[in-house]
């Protein structure tokens, strides 16, 4: 009998701290900025979803993919799939929802949107896309470093060690913030080899100006974004709780600024110095195995 009544009462318990959980959930408290919310969020995936297609047409149309630095697509792979990994695991998993309102309170929202995890499905397979166009076409002397394939493998191999720690305990919450934590970090490593080559080319022909310009737009909006949740729900724990988010636009902007300057200030109109070598060397091996080779371009 007493242990029926203990069993009750537990029961009763767990429902109504349940209720109670759901009753303290976030939710809008304006419609107008919840409305603006959803309008930059689509902005942003629609910025970056379309910034990819100037690249791949260019490449379509030339039949050459001279001038895109390779590391730039290798490293924005791993980058994109591990954003992808991190915004589909919160944004479908109860379990690691849980354990997110949980850590930051049951009065947060979650901070991935839909348009979230649309953009990084999109993005890793026009990327994939890209990569496939880099195999056909014509590529000059240009091929993947060393470095690029040094660091994409120790990424992988440090999100697998990171697995098997949070197995255990399953700290799937910790888990996805690793590979938001990489994404981030790959976001700024992806930029430099594009960067670098514009610079010792002193051009930027054959990388299209249109990805930058519209991945500029996606960080602005999607920093907007951010900020109408936080004013809304008047806490800023969405920024610390997805920090990564919030990078990625920062980092997204800084390097789109360096390009813009590159293309219109520092090198407009300019045609590659080096193309010709380009072409007379289109028929090596995409990925550099002699240590006597020419010097590469990155």
């Amino acid at each position: 009998m007493v242990q029926t009544l203990d069993f009750s009462l537990d029961t009763i318990g767990s429902v109504q701290k349940k209720n109670l959980e759901t009753d303290f959930m976030a939710s809008w408290n304006s419609i107008p900025l919840e409305i603006t919310y959803q309008v930059l969020g689509w902005t942003a995936f629609t910025s970056w979803t379309i910034g990819f297609y100037p690249q791949v047409i260019l490449n379509f149309r030339k039949k050459s993919v001279v001038g895109l630095s390779f590391d730039f697509v290798v490293l924005n792979l791993t980058k994109h799939s591990s954003y992808l990994i991190y915004n589909a695991s919160l944004y479908f998993s109860s379990t690691i929802q849980k354990q997110y309102y949980e850590k930051y309170g049951y009065g947060q929202m979650i901070p991935v949107a839909a348009n979230d995890v649309a953009f990084s499905t999109h993005a890793v397979l026009v990327t994939a896309i890209i990569l496939f166009q880099i195999l056909i076409y014509d590529r000059g002397s240009q091929k993947v470093s060393k470095i690029a394939i040094a660091i994409v493998c120790a990424v992988w191999l440090f999100a697998a060690v990171c697995f098997f720690i949070a197995l255990p305990s399953h700290s799937w919450l910790w888990l996805i913030s690793i590979f938001n934590s990489i994404q981030v970090f790959m976001a700024v490593v992806k930029y430099i080899p594009q960067a670098f080559m514009n610079f010792t080319r002193k051009s930027t022909a054959g990388f299209s100006i249109g990805i930058i310009l519209l991945d500029f737009t996606g960080g602005v909006t999607n920093y907007a974004q951010m900020t109408v949740q936080s004013i809304d729900q008047g806490s800023w724990v969405n920024f610390y709780g997805n920090i990564g988010k919030m990078l990625l636009s920062l980092v997204s902007i800084f390097f789109d600024i360096i390009f813009m300057c590159q293309r219109f200030v520092l090198y407009p109109n300019k045609k590659a110095e080096i193309s010709t070598k380009f072409i007379e060397e289109s028929t090596e091996p995409l990925v550099k195995t002699s240590d006597h080779s020419q010097p590469e371009t990155v």
